[in-house]
């Protein structure tokens, strides 16, 4: 159940940034997809995470300044 619940937040959320916004996260959390026969395979940035984190952040501390 929370799970669910997350998940359609997580949802919200996501339809709520702009098709730039969706495409910049994801610009920076994956580095490659493989389309194979057996599937996909995605490579995730490991530094993208923290990036997108970063990003969340720092406007908050910009008006925070303020």
């Amino acid at each position: 159940m929370r799970s669910q619940r997350r998940s359609l937040v997580e949802k919200a959320l996501w339809s709520q940034l702009f098709p730039a916004e969706q495409a910049r996260i994801i610009q920076l959390l994956v580095r490659r997809v493989t389309v194979t026969a057996a599937g996909l395979e995605v490579d995730i940035r490991r530094e993208g995470i923290a990036g997108v984190i970063r990003e969340m952040v720092a406007p908050r501390r910009m008006e925070a300044a303020e």
